[in-house]
């Protein structure tokens, strides 16, 4: 008798251990599966939370981003006033080179085209992201904004970034840091868009890559009428 419950306590005690196995054996799979879901949010980007780079920007000055792509040139004025820690963690890579030689990877029909990813392919990043601010009205056309995946807290940028480039950008959710308005150049973006697959949404069909970024600042007293007049007509924040 003895024997016989000595037996049962055995064959219990493995049904439980079992069962705890298999139950992590199921979390561990559901956390895969969504990291692996959100690696292919709509406009998403490996990243963590991490502090604000340490740039100083001038308040006072209007700055320009030069983007330099082998399809043209797109012209971005960057939106310090609302978005500082955005547009200088922005600042600080293109001025470092990070974003030189990289390519567009994604091109969306009526939505974006998306770059900044060292990996070439949605999965990579900087390896120093932040938190930045987010927008309180949406992406209109031509916004420069931050990708980051499902799962990153609202405004994270890590080093990925999308420029608006159809009606469906005005979709998007106010979760993503917000810090530019294209000035120049938004068709040479749209160009790069038409290359967008068949499936709508994907890798370009054909090589697009971003040669260099330039940023410009210019105070106020310094900017022409031109600049000026060119950035009311674009709504740029």
């Amino acid at each position: 008798m003895a024997v016989r419950k000595a037996q049962r306590r055995k064959t219990l005690t493995r049904a439980a251990v079992a069962v705890v196995i298999f139950a992590a054996l199921v979390g561990v799979v559901s956390l895969t599966r969504g990291d692996s879901k959100n690696a292919t949010d709509t406009t998403t980007a490996r990243s963590t939370t991490s502090t604000p780079s340490a740039v100083s920007l001038d308040p006072s000055k209007t700055y320009v981003a030069t983007i330099t792509t082998n399809f043209g040139v797109i012209k971005i004025r960057l939106d310090v006033e609302n978005a500082p820690i955005g547009t200088e963690h922005f600042v600080k890579l293109a001025r470092d080179g990070f974003y030189d030689g990289l390519t567009w990877h994604r091109a969306s029909t009526d939505f974006v085209i998306q770059g900044g990813d060292p990996n070439g392919d949605g999965s990579g990043g900087s390896g120093s992201p932040v938190v930045a601010e987010v927008p309180t009205d949406h992406y209109p056309l031509g916004s420069l904004a931050a990708a980051k995946t499902g799962a990153d807290p609202a405004g994270t940028f890590d080093s990925q970034f999308f420029i608006v480039t159809g009606s469906h950008g005005a979709t998007l959710p106010n979760d993503y840091a917000r810090f530019g308005m294209v000035i120049e150049g938004l068709d040479v973006a749209q160009k790069i868009e038409a290359l967008a697959p068949a499936s709508g949404d994907g890798p370009p069909t054909q090589p697009a890559t971003i040669e260099s970024i330039k940023i410009s600042g210019t105070a106020a007293a310094e900017q022409t009428p031109t600049s000026q007049a060119e950035s009311a007509t674009t709504g740029a924040p």
